[in-house]
This record gives C-alpha cells, structure tokens and sequence, in this order.
C-alpha cells in the first residue's frame, strides 16, 4: 500500500446492513493489524451512521486483542443517542465474533463559538529534513537492521522527524516532533474523509516517544510495545495537500504503561487534531 488512494479503499468498508461492515488489512510492519487503521475503519463505519451535516469531533477507543491480518473484522454500530446538537456511536469490531476493539465517537452539527488555541512550536520545515528514524548501525547493528526492514515497508505516508536520530545507551528527551505527509492525496477529499486519514496516521510515532527517555535500557528488540487506548479531538478543518506537524510528548511512564499526548497543526499554525494514547512498555528477555 503505497499511495493514498490505496488506503482510502482500505479504510472504505463493506456495507452488510445500517449498521454493520466489514474490513479488511493491510501488512504495515507488525505480525498484529495496525491499531491506526482500526481506528480510521471504526470511524468510517461510525460515520456512515449520522446525519450528513453532524461531524465527528472527539472518539476515544480501547484496543481489546490483536488483531488477526488474515480475518476480516466486522464493525458493529449501536446507535446510542440522536441529540438536537450531538450523535453518539458506540463500535465494537470484532474477528470470528470475538471483540478486538472497541470505540466511543461523538458528532456535533456545525456551531460557532469562542475560539483560542496553542501556538505551534518553531520547529525545522519539511524541506529542510530528510528522516524519519535513523539508528547508527556500526553500534547497534541488530536495531538497525531490524529498523530498516520496518522503514522499507511501502507505506501512504511520508514522515520526516525533527530529530531522526535515535541513539540506544543515551537518554532522550520524551518529545518527538514529525512531519508527515500523504502520498499522492487526490485533491478535494471532504473533511469526514480526512478525519479518517488523519485518524489512520495518529498511531504513528505515538508510543516510541514514551520510549525515548528510557533508551539507556530499553530498545526495540527488548521491550513489548502495544497500543492499549486511543483518543482524537478534532478541532479544524484542513485539507491533504501539505504536510502536517504531529508535536508529541510523553509525560509519565509507569506500571508499564507509557503515555502520550500530541496536537497536529497544518504548516500555517493551526490547530488541526489532538491525540492522547496509553500503551504497554513492558520489558522482556532477548533470546
């Protein structure tokens, strides 16, 4: 899968009835589906259930079990609530009629309000980067290796870090600031639709920011990383055709859990989506 395109046709679910679909997925790195886009098909699914003009402004989602790339996943809506202003959906998906993950989104016809946000942080262009993840591989071969095949993976999203380099042994900072950018958008895709790309692309870098203060001891190879719940506000419209800054920090990590917040702004400053995740950090033996 390597253009956007490709991935709307993913995202785009089987209709079965008003309220049930069925999706299919996409190899992206790991043995388990990619919780991103589990979230971006729920919310399609949510979507085609509400009045055209009421539109999704937060969800917030728990992921139950992994999911399985060879079966296809059903996505159950229950209609809970048709308000003057507000529609609440509650989706359960599921493979061989277990539950793998389950999500809460709320819709909101369109309203006028006060209006005040935080400012972007000043932060490199696009254009002046080139990386997304970069690991030394004369000192650690093995994450290298195991990090290369991960970055050659065909994916619809460019992805460019403000600090590409991550270093094992030294600590880092639990920030992480990327650009990304979808391959090849088709020119006016409406807003419900980019809610779903953006959705899609909010599982992305998410969790290795919890990672990155504690890379004296924990890598990739020897740590368990796996999202356990998800959240998105969307708060401004914007469109595809430029790349958007996910600005990300983790501000605790315990129990082996880690967690992180972000807000995605477009490259004028404005405040597109917020997204907050906890996820399992559990470390493990290397065999």
């Amino acid at each position: 899968m390597q253009t956007t395109t490709e991935l709307l046709g993913l995202i785009e679910l089987k209709k079965h009835s008003e309220t049930i679909f069925e999706g299919a997925s996409n190899f992206m790195g790991s043995p388990n589906v990619f919780g991103g886009q589990v979230v971006a098909q729920a919310l399609n699914a949510a979507t085609r259930t509400v009045p055209a003009e009421r539109i999704c402004h937060s969800l917030h989602c728990y992921f139950i079990l992994p999911g399985n790339l060879n079966l296809p996943i059903m996505y159950h809506v229950m209609e809970i609530r048709d308000g003057g202003s507000f529609t609440t959906r509650f989706i359960q998906a599921k493979q061989n009629d277990v539950p793998i993950f389950v999500m809460a989104a709320s819709f909101q016809k369109v309203e006028e309000g006060y209006f005040h946000q935080a400012p972007m942080p000043k932060v490199p262009m696009p254009e002046e980067l080139s990386q997304w993840i970069n690991i030394d591989e004369e000192t650690h071969p093995h994450i290298a290796t195991m990090m290369k095949a991960y970055l050659e993976i065909p994916r619809p999203l460019e992805m460019r870090s403000c600090q590409p380099d991550i270093r094992p042994g030294e600590e880092a900072s639990p920030e992480n600031r990327v650009w990304f950018k979808f391959k090849e958008a088709p020119d006016n895709l409406d807003w419900k639709t980019v809610q779903q790309l953006i959705a899609y692309a909010s599982d992305y870098n998410v969790l290795s920011t919890a990672l990155h203060p504690h890379t004296r001891e924990a890598n990739f190879l020897n740590t368990q990383l796996a999202s356990l719940d998800h959240a998105i506000w969307f708060h401004q419209k914007t469109d595809l055709s430029d790349w958007l800054l996910f600005d990300l920090i983790s501000p605790i990590a315990s129990g082996a859990r880690g967690l992180t917040t972000g807000h995605i702004f477009d490259r004028s400053g404005r405040l597109i989506a917020s997204v907050s995740q906890e996820g399992l950090m559990r470390p493990r033996s290397v065999k």
